[in-house]
């Protein structure tokens, strides 16, 4: 009977080793949207992709030394946060005031933690704020000037003056509050670690000429942002009102723990079924505990990329995309 008992943990041991069957795998996007004519414009095409392949590399760095997700997390944010193509911290679209509110979000899937904080106006990298929140309160959430005021007592990057957010194409908008301007994306990165931890963040300027104090489902745990690592790892952008009545992030892990379902076919019923075009439009990144992933997307495009390490190989593979097709950078 002993002998049993052992044969039988050393079968358990060995099914959680080969259970993760990729080493480790990091999924990025940087906003969905209407974008059938940008892959028509190969300079700025050109851009993106070389923003979503720094986006990568950054955390290919981390990951590939054994570090944890939410490093790898929060540097790939921090660069999107940095980077005025994207709607998140400099170029973050403008309230209908002309301002600026930024919300992010991080959790990690191997015991829920999570920290968020919305509606700020002077955090440099929101996501360093939510992780801190995460880390150093008993909260999940803070929001507008209590969260401002956290940051800066943590000694985090802070900026004097709003507009530090704004760029000549956002101070446009701001000037001018044009009916057919739009820029509603959002930056996201979900990581599975060589630790077998999952971990996903979102950083977001939120929708353009939104109400001040809207606050959509980047920083709403469950919404836009989610990691279990029985389930999986999620990041969701589009129209936030709709990932928050559906509960996209959580739904999603939801059905791959409880319902078992493969995560690329959870996430088309969610993004597909429950949402639509005319509607919840958007899409999200997601990956689970084996490294699989799911990139789906109802709207004219998003921005979006992946690289996975397989264990026992020393190459990564690594891809782009903009609409409907992927671009192999790396294989």
């Amino acid at each position: 009977m002993k002998s049993f008992f052992i044969g039988l943990i050393v079968s358990l041991v060995g099914m959680q080793l080969v259970a993760q069957e990729r080493e480790y795998v990091i999924v990025v996007h940087g906003g969905a949207g209407a974008m059938a004519g940008l892959e028509n414009d190969q300079e700025k095409a050109a851009q993106y992709y070389a923003a979503l392949d720094s986006a990568l590399t950054i955390g290919d760095a981390i990951l590939s030394k054994g570090g944890e997700g939410p490093q790898a997390v929060m540097a790939v944010i921090n660069y999107f946060e940095s980077n005025p193509l994207f709607n998140a911290g400099v170029g973050a679209t403008c309230t209908i005031d002309g301002t600026f509110e930024l919300d992010a979000a991080i959790m990690e899937g191997k015991d829920l933690s999570a920290g968020a904080v919305a509606g700020v106006k002077f955090i440099k990298h929101p996501i360093d704020a939510a992780y801190a929140v995460k880390t150093q309160t008993e909260h999940v959430m803070l929001a507008g000037e209590g969260a401002d005021l956290f940051a800066k007592a943590k000694g985090l990057d802070t900026v004097e003056d709003n507009q530090y957010f704004a760029t000549p194409k956002t101070m446009k908008w701001v000037e001018q509050l044009k009916k057919e301007s739009k820029k509603n994306g959002t930056v996201g990165c979900v990581v599975l670690d060589k630790q077998g931890n999952l971990t996903a963040g979102t950083s977001t300027g939120g929708r353009f000429k939104k109400q001040w104090g809207r606050v959509g489902d980047a920083p709403i745990i469950g919404a836009g942002t989610y990691a279990d690592n029985e389930g999986c790892a999620v990041s969701c952008t589009g129209h936030g009102e709709y990932y928050i009545r559906h509960v996209v992030a959580y739904n999603l892990s939801t059905r791959v723990k409880m319902l078992h379902q493969p995560i690329e076919k959870a996430a088309d019923e969610i993004i597909f079924g429950e949402l639509n075009s005319e509607a919840g439009n958007g899409g999200l990144i997601a990956v689970d505990k084996k490294g699989n992933i799911a990139m789906p997307f109802n709207s004219g495009g998003m921005h979006r990329g992946y690289l996975y390490k397989e264990k026992g190989k020393s190459t990564v593979t690594k891809a782009v995309g903009i609409g409907k097709t992927m671009k192999v950078l790396q294989k």
